[in-house]
Order: C-alpha cells, then structure tokens, then sequence
C-alpha cells in the first residue's frame, strides 16, 4: 500500500484556486464532524495542508438530515474555492469522521449519544448529496490518524490519540496500523471506567471518564462548586449567569490566575491520568497525543497529568509513552478523514501508511502450558 502522502506540503508552497487544482492530481475531502462544530476541508493527493476550511455549528438538535444537508453544502463551498468550476473530477473521494462507534461496512452511525444518532446510514446520506465516494471511520480515529501521519506522533510506530471535546474519543495505532478491533469499536476511551459509582455519563453508564473530562463536564463540575459558594473570578467572567460557563470560561479563569478555576483543571488532569495510564499499560504506546480545547490549559493540565501517569502506570511503559500536545489542532480530524479516506479507497480497506503489511511470525508448536487461575477474594 502507498503512503496517502509521506509529507504535507509547507504553507509556502499552496496555491488555490485554479493554480491549486493544476498543480494536483487530485484531491481527497476531509470531513470532521464533532458534536459542537463541523469542519470540512480539502487534502491535495500527494500531501498539503488541508485547504477551504469551513467551520459551522453542529447543532444536532436539528436531526441528522439537516447536519448532512449541511456538510453536503461546506463540502460544495469548499471544492468552488479551492478548484472553481469545472474541476469535479478532481476529487477522488471524501473521509468523513463521525462521534461515536461506527460500522465501517454498513457506513452507519451505530450509536452517537452526544449527537442523538442511532443506527444513521451517515456515509450513504452523503454519498448521495455529493456523488463521490465516501469513507467513513470514527472522529476519534480520524484525528489520531491525522496527528499520527503528519503531527505529533509522527515517525512514531505506536500512538494513542486522546480527544477531548464535547465527548472524549480515542484512536489507537500500532505497528504502524489504526485498530478498529473486532467490531469496529477500539478506541472509545472515553468509557473508561474511573469511579465506580461516579458521575452519570452520556452514554448511561456511571464513573465514565468523559462524564468528568470532558469539555462539558468540566464545566458543569466547575458550575457544582460554584453554586456551592466557592468564590472564582469564573462568576465574574459570566456576569453571574452560570449557565453560560463552558471548558473555555474555566480556561479563561486559569489564564487571570484563578484559584478555584486551577483546581477544576488540576482535578480534570489527574482524572485523564487515571485513565490513560490504564491505557498505557494495556498498550505500551510510544506516545499519547493529547487533542482539544483542554490543552490550552498548558501546564496547568500537563504537569499534574504527567505526574499522575507517572505514579500510576507501570515505570518502564509510561517512560517510553511520550504525553504530547496536539500539533494539528484544529485540523486534525479533516486531514486524518482525507488522508485515512484516501488509503482505503487505494489501498483496498486498510488504514495504513505502510507499503505493506507484515506477515505474522510463525511460532513453533506449543508443547506444554501453564494457566494461572487467581480467585478473586472480593475487596
């Protein structure tokens, strides 16, 4: 399998318009949908940065057809100012990312809780609005496939994305290769367990890690203590109506030096390293790639997150597990749906970079075993 583009291209060297579309021999559509904000962009075939963005409000209040209908004319926007008229053709397929699992056969939505989408035949809605044809994977996967070609995990050959937006989403690749897993699920960190008992999350579980990490959550969690009388500049920030604080008001406040604010952030950074350890020691991976609004928090999230991996996971794993901000913040998504969309629809279904998939060893024959059998005591 060819690399979808071994590098992208500085910013020096785009062109647009017209001049872009000669200087290509084709273009794959990135499309990022995330439960606040749309995102739509376009790849060039060998490598570039993603060009036309278009950013819009979700809005999934308004059912999934209106969502479509929007990202059907973004994409449409987008191709007239990147191409101009006349260049259809050009495009040779579009990667959509979508929240939540997926089945990357049916092209459905299976379940998207911070959407409202269930059983959503999502790449055949759009497949029909665009007439190209369309590649769809989980949002997570795409943005980490994305930080994982061109961003901050590249050169690596193992990585976990971490996203934390209106959900927390991961994306795994190992030995160079996206884990989807057995029915297209890997990945969906956010329903970590952390607390038995804990917060009631979207999903309808309890102690979810994104029912506490993610951007709505730390801010209704930020809104608990102040309805509770702790004084914060955040109160001021609102004008008094708590209603209105969101991840970024929190950030805001750490930014001006709030106590209170930093505390919220600081309890956020330990819980996402109670979780990610966990995944570091199941994976070993050589780095964890951190994507989202949060990590403009800085230091304040970084540090106490990389103390608490550290005292959780296993020495030797969270040594070799780089945790790393996002180098593709707000791209990410698009150019891992464009890149990922463009390896499957020419390498034959395989989120890949290699050239090749490596055979499996071939193991001598088990002669003998042992299996240990540890009686749970119940504490």
């Amino acid at each position: 399998m060819t690399d979808p583009g071994s590098s992208l291209a500085p910013a020096s060297e785009r062109s647009s318009g017209s001049e872009a579309s000669s200087g290509s021999d084709g273009w794959y559509v990135g499309i990022d949908i995330g439960g606040t904000n749309l995102v739509v962009g376009l790849v060039p075939d060998g490598g570039g940065p993603p060009q036309g963005l278009r950013v819009r409000a979700t809005l999934p209040e308004r059912g999934a057809d209106a969502v479509v209908a929007d990202v059907a004319r973004m994409t449409r926007e987008s191709v007239r100012e990147v191409l101009g008229a006349g260049h259809r053709d050009d495009i040779l397929g579009v990667g959509v990312g979508s929240p939540g699992p997926v089945d990357r056969a049916s092209g459905t939505v299976v379940e998207s809780p911070n959407l409202g989408w269930v059983k959503y035949p999502l790449r055949d809605r759009i497949q029909e609005m665009l007439d190209w044809p369309v590649v769809l994977d989980n949002d997570a996967n795409c943005a980490a496939f994305g930080e994982w070609w061109v961003g901050a995990g590249r050169g690596t050959r193992s990585m976990v994305g971490v996203i934390i937006g209106t959900g927390i989403g991961g994306g795994i690749i190992l030995d160079g290769q996206l884990v989807h897993g057995a029915s297209d699920a890997a990945g969906e960190l956010g329903h970590t367990t952390v607390a038995m008992a804990g917060r009631r999350c979207a999903c309808g579980n309890y102690g979810c890690l994104e029912a506490y990490a993610s951007g709505p959550n730390i801010a209704a969690r930020a809104r608990e203590g102040l309805e509770a009388g702790i004084p914060s500049v955040l109160t001021d920030l609102v004008e008094g109506d708590l209603s209105v604080i969101t991840a970024e008001t929190v950030y805001e406040a750490v930014v001006a030096g709030d106590r209170y604010a930093s505390e919220v952030m600081t309890e956020t950074a330990r819980i996402l390293g109670a979780g990610i350890a966990s995944t570091i020691n199941v994976l070993n991976p050589e780095a964890v790639v951190i994507m989202g609004g949060v990590t403009r928090a800085g230091p304040v999230l970084f540090d106490p997150l990389r103390i608490e991996i550290r005292r959780r996971a296993f020495t030797v794993a969270a040594e070799a597990g780089r945790i790393l901000p996002a180098a593709l913040p707000e791209t990410a998504g698009v150019v891992g749906a464009a890149g990922g969309g463009r390896a499957v629809l020419r390498g034959g279904g395989c989120w890949s970079l290699r050239p090749w998939v490596r055979k499996p060893p071939v193991l001598p024959p088990v002669r003998s075993a042992w299996a240990f059998w540890v009686p749970w005591s119940g504490t």
